[in-house]
């Protein structure tokens, strides 16, 4: 018999990876008529680099210093030159290429459905579990949301996993090169948190399929594997090399690093705060978003919790009833129910959609648990479990404290939910594999009978007894919906809340009743399949319809194309207000601007036009932050005038002689005591720690005294206790974020503090007198100063990290390694297609043993 050529056995995954592109296309079909999501995420981005990339289009390259947000911090945090990265860039030339939005997803689905085929399920089913995991409700939500890193970094991360799969499953040369290509790719995603949960479940599949090997005899192949990773390894963080190792630097400057503070301190709103020289995020800020462990019910019944935090009832809804009932205008009032209702009633602070996994999906694996026979099962089990219960942060504070404390880096990151993400990649594969051990293993119903009604049990009776039952097994309130609906409507709004419960039951009730259902179908489908009612050639495609139908109904909800706009919508990051074009017409170089009109330390929208005081960033600088904390808002004027802000942007206030007019919007308030660009004090006020230093911030009048930390004292010796600044004048001659220049002329000896903030001085941030280098010391807490002598000077502060520059000669070495393994793999493996016909993948693990029968059966082709 003829063997089929390479292409013939090729072209059914070219049709499901051409098929895939074509269901993200159809998904996101507005992309096809020129539109894109405006994406809030990407926005503050956009906003916080729109400094650095006007520089680098006018001077041709990129400032590595962006005065944009938060005073100041270093720009590779944001947008920065990675020169030599040639893999990255060209992999996402090519994704570049597909439709924008849509391209993401593809990306998740495309890597997903390699690891699948290295795994050893067919076409058919290598796409339903990359369905399942470019299509799961969590990410599409991340999507809505513009977390464009974080699906990246989900899919780049399934593409790994295939080169680890491959590695210890003796494919050494092949799983070399996908585990660099991937984990390139994965640290160019740039979504640290993703990577460190990937590596999480990683670690469970080489304890779980090394346990096997070693127990198969196969011990040599695993320190085989495990050395060819390690390789790998290294090509793939050398790839990016420059990125880590200023992350590195920078992570130990940031809240996610250690805190010098020891001693109780009191937050603005006058609570007491712990610091105690930690190491890493506070536990409350880490574990503000945890899963509740009832609402892991969502997984199966997406609005097991109301779904989203805002919005999704209708005007057949109670709550609208009631406030019709009321008085409401019927119109404000079903705008309302449809954008603003509090359906959600989990434990998070808010939420976008739920954590739906799908119903049809989380049945088969959950029969997959039952029918897959290799050790594989084990791994896809834990690791689901692991990210499940990591997603659930405090609320199992027995274990997630724990490795919060002990576990290295974990306590660097926030927002545990995130971990649902990789939680729907398991799930995935797992129904893939189940329904590939049921064809290939050639399951008999006798055989399945047992599995299939316990796995129907657990997942179509507990959605049945939820529709039927759910509503008396929960109480459906927060314990701020009061609040909330006093806040809305005042002291009638308590009357609004049995309305609310009773929706949100009904939203239980209907989803329960909807998965309940699909779970049906999919466990008939199946029988059918075993009995032979139904052939392969028609069970795949009922199932991945089905797929389709469940994790798209649900999916529409939160992400549709309704929240498309036009390319020049989104283009339009924030419109400058008159108060914006105001303070756009001072020409001064330096100065910065307080924005009031919102959260000024959660936004990016004064970055987008001004040198912002505030700003939005994952990794604020920590001394900054605790500055901010501890010490604005007692000396809030004082504060803002060290720091150089000119212009104080406000609501305008309601006019007392017109009540009925409604204030006209922001206004410039200009501040009169504004210090500069940099000033001589009188007196310079040595302590002792951060501790010291933060308390004399409550009080400190900066126009006289500097606050200075002991072990800058050295530099301050034989200065005169009160130092006189009279004549002595300093001026910012030359502006440019990390280099600028100042014109001094000092009557006497003295101490000037500049209004930039300090960031590994002496290291990082060379500082030069007439172009001799000389020490720089920290004042304020964050700011710099200067021992300047007496006379006429030039002082140049210069932004320039060694860290980048190695970065750069690793990112160089690395990347062309990494593209000779690739080319020599590629040329290895198609010589040997030359040779020998393909053959399809086999499961990983020992043989697998082929299910018992319980009675004589005629064999079965399939």
């Amino acid at each position: 018999m003829k063997q089929p050529t390479f292409f013939q056995r090729l072209r059914p995954h070219l049709i499901a990876v051409v098929g895939l592109l074509v269901l993200a296309i159809i998904y996101f079909s507005p992309v096809m008529s020129g539109k894109t999501l405006s994406m809030s995420d990407v926005q503050q981005a956009v906003a916080s680099a729109r400094e650095i990339r006007e520089i680098g289009q006018q001077s041709g390259e990129k400032p590595l210093w962006t005065d944009a947000v938060f005073s100041g911090m270093p720009a590779y945090m944001i947008d920065f030159n990675y020169p030599y990265i040639f893999v990255y860039k060209a992999v996402m030339g090519v994704v570049g290429l597909l439709p924008n939005t849509a391209s993401v997803v593809f990306v998740v689905m495309f890597c997903a459905y390699l690891l699948l085929v290295v795994l050893g399920a067919n076409a058919w089913l290598s796409a339903l579990g990359a369905i399942a995991y470019g299509f799961g409700t969590f990410g599409i939500v991340s999507l809505e949301a513009g977390h464009i890193s974080k699906l990246f970094a989900m899919g780049f991360g399934a593409g790994l996993l295939a080169g680890v799969v491959l590695a210890l499953r003796g494919r050494y040369w092949l799983g070399a090169a996908l585990t660099g290509l991937f984990g390139c790719m994965e640290l160019g995603a740039n979504h640290i948190q993703i990577t460190y949960y990937l590596f999480m479940t990683i670690g469970l599949y080489i304890l779980v399929e090394g346990i096997a090997l070693v127990q198969a005899g196969k011990g040599r192949q695993l320190a085989m594997g495990l050395a060819t990773l390690a390789l790998a390894g290294v090509l793939a963080g050398g790839s990016f090399g420059k990125r880590l190792l200023v992350l590195n630097q920078y992570t130990k400057e940031t809240i996610r690093g250690t805190s010098e503070l020891t001693a109780k301190t009191t937050n603005p709103d006058g609570k007491s705060a712990e610091s105690g020289a930690r190491n890493g995020l506070d536990k409350e800020y880490a574990f503000s978003y945890s899963y509740g462990k009832a609402e892991t019910l969502t997984l199966l019944v997406p609005n097991a919790f109301g779904g989203a935090s805002g919005g999704g009832l209708g005007t057949g809804s109670d709550f609208y009833k009631a406030l019709v009932n009321r008085g409401l205008d019927p119109a404000q009032a079903q705008q309302f129910v449809e954008l603003g209702t509090p359906t959600y009633w989990g434990d998070q602070p808010m939420v976008g959609g739920p954590a739906y996994a799908g119903a049809a999906l989380l049945f088969l694996f959950v029969l997959g648990m039952f029918v897959i026979r290799n050790p594989i099962r084990w791994w896809l089990l834990s690791a689901a479990g692991l990210m499940i219960v990591l997603a659930w942060g405090k609320n199992l504070a027995a274990i997630n404290y724990l490795l919060f404390d002990y576990l290295p880096y974990l306590n660097k990151f926030r927002a545990m939910t995130m971990a649902l993400c990789l939680a729907q990649l398991f799930i995935g594969i797992g129904a893939a594999m189940a329904l590939q051990s049921l064809v290939s293993q050639k399951w008999t119903f006798a055989q399945l009978r047992q599995p299939l009604l316990i796995s129907f049990g657990l997942t179509g009776g507990l959605a049945l007894i939820l529709a039927l039952l759910g509503g008396t097994l929960f109480s459906f309130q927060t314990p701020t919906d009061a609040d909330m609906m006093a806040r809305y409507f005042g002291e009638a709004g308590k009357e609004f809340l049995p309305a609310l419960i009773s929706d949100r039951q009904g939203l239980l009730r209907s989803d329960a009743f909807r998965s309940f259902i699909l779970i049906l179908l999919t466990a008939g489908a199946v029988w059918a399949l075993i009995t032979d009612k139904i052939k392969p050639i028609v069970f795949y495609p009922v199932l991945l319809a089905l797929v389709i139908f469940d994790l798209f109904g649900v999916d529409k909800r939160y992400l549709n194309n309704a929240d498309f706009v036009t390319k020049a919508q989104a283009s339009q990051v924030f419109e400058p207000t008159p108060a914006d074009e105001q303070i756009l017409q001072d020409k001064t170089p330096g100065f910065r601007v307080f924005d009031q009109t919102s959260d000024f330390m959660n936004s990016n929208r004064a970055s987008y036009f001004h040198r912002s005081i505030g700003g939005y960033h994952a990794a604020k600088l920590r001394r900054y932050q605790e500055l901010i904390t501890y010490a604005f808002q007692p000396n809030t004027l004082n504060i803002l005038n060290m720091l150089n802000v000119k212009y104080v942007i406000r609501q305008a206030e309601q006019d007392p002689n017109n009540p009925q007019q409604a204030p006209t919007g922001p206004v410039v308030l200009p501040n009169p005591e504004v210090l500069g660009a940099a000033w001589f004090v009188k007196t310079v006020q040595t302590v002792e720690g951060a501790d010291a230093e933060i308390a004399a911030m409550k009080t400190l009048n900066p126009r006289d005294t500097a606050v200075v930390d002991k072990r800058f004292a050295a530099q301050l010796s034989g200065l005169p206790a009160t130092l006189d600044p009279t004549g002595s004048t300093i001026r910012l001659s030359n502006y440019r974020p990390d280099k600028m220049i100042y014109e001094v002329n000092a009557a006497r000896d003295g101490v000037a503090v500049f209004s930039e903030i300090y960031y590994r001085g002496n290291e990082d941030w060379q500082t030069l007198i007439d172009g001799k280098p000389v020490q720089q010391l920290r004042a304020n807490y964050v700011l710099r100063a200067l021992r300047i002598p007496a006379g006429k000077h030039t002082v140049e502060f210069r932004f320039d990290p060694p860290a980048a520059k190695t970065g750069d000669t690793i990112d160089l070495i690395a990347n062309v390694l990494l593209i000779a393994l690739i080319g020599f793999v590629i040329f290895r493996e198609g010589r040997n297609r030359q040779s020998a016909p393909m053959s399809e993948p086999e499961p990983v693990g020992p043989p697998t043993p082929e299910p018992a029968a319980t009675k004589p059966t005629k064999a079965k082709t399939r």
